[in-house]
């Protein structure tokens, strides 16, 4: 799926820089703080903590990341990574330097917004299935921003950026928000790992009934049945859990196994479409262009340099 890259922030001045290495930039509200971060030199294993829970975003460049005693990951522009209180970091610049920064974002949250945020979700919109409630998941801490979550980061940035009076109300709203879309964004990575068993998790199991039939016109009253829901309620539950409608899900998923066909030498668009529930190969190319920011046909031509060049 397409990543979506935050709008730039203006490097700091030269004479401004403190240092070659994460100089930091802050900019501190009631419930928040954030902090704009700049590498300029090759580092490895630098050392950040921050007391409160942080969503980091990357600008520009490239680290590469060590948490949770886990082996190193890279971390580009387009995604983000949680991080709870107090949790040590260790973080690489490979390949920073004067022309090639490295830069990042650290919205640092106050816990009790966090608290109230997650108490007024479990009250008012508890989830479909018995005894689980919201919460941020730290297992999926690496993410790639979608067109929500970016909208919502470049958006706090604006805000924090700003003297007028009402940022503080402004942020409040948009921490709210942000704090939603991305135990969304976690529960939808982590539904598949749930049992499909209808009484247990009916959205896992259509979730899985959805990945078992892409090559289907699958359409929102068979899927609503086999929840054993009504369609209003359906469709409500799963765009609320998970941050997308039921049909915007199932033509993403269709795409990410079109990527797969598109892979196989010999592939063609139109018989793709065709195997993915698709009547019309000029819808599916439009839909294809729209989630991935490409045509079906530039994809492949991407896929076939990436082999002459090996």
């Amino acid at each position: 799926m397409m990543q979506h890259k935050l709008n730039p922030v203006s490097l700091s001045k030269t004479a401004n820089l403190q240092t070659l290495v994460e100089n930091r930039t802050a900019y501190t509200l009631e419930r928040c703080e954030l902090n704009v971060f700049e590498t300029y030199s090759e580092s490895y294993k630098v050392p950040l903590i921050f007391n409160d829970f942080v969503i980091t975003s990357m600008l520009r460049g490239k680290k590469v990341m060590h948490l949770f005693n886990k082996a190193g990951f890279e971390y580009l522009p387009g995604e983000t990574v949680i991080i709870p209180p107090s949790q040590a970091m260790q973080i690489d610049f490979p390949e920073a330097s004067g022309e090639n920064p490295a830069q990042c974002i650290a919205l640092a949250i106050d816990h009790d917004q966090i608290k109230q945020t997650i108490l007024y979700l479990n009250e008012y919109f508890p989830k479909v299935t018995d005894g689980q409630q919201w919460a941020l998941n730290y297992d999926e801490y690496h993410f790639y921003n979608n067109e929500e979550i970016s909208f919502l980061i470049n958006k706090m940035i604006r805000i924090c950026g700003e003297g007028s009076k009402e940022k503080d109300i402004l942020a409040d709203l948009t921490l709210k928000e942000l704090l939603v879309r991305i135990m969304q964004t976690q529960n939808l990575k982590i539904i598949d790992q749930q049992n499909t068993d209808t009484n247990q998790n009916p959205l896992a199991y259509v979730i899985g009934y959805i990945k078992a039939n892409l090559s289907e016109k699958i359409n929102i009253s068979s899927l609503s049945s086999k929840a054993c829901m009504s369609k209003a309620t359906f469709y409500r539950l799963f765009k609320r859990e998970l941050g997308i409608s039921p049909n915007d899900f199932i033509l993403s998923e269709k795409i990410s196994r079109a990527k797969q066909m598109l892979a196989r030498p010999g592939s063609k668009i139109a018989a793709i479409s065709y195997d993915l529930g698709f009547s019309d190969a000029n819808y599916f190319i439009r839909v294809f262009k729209k989630l991935e920011g490409i045509t079906p046909g530039s994809y492949q031509g991407q896929l076939s340099g990436i082999k002459n060049y090996r």
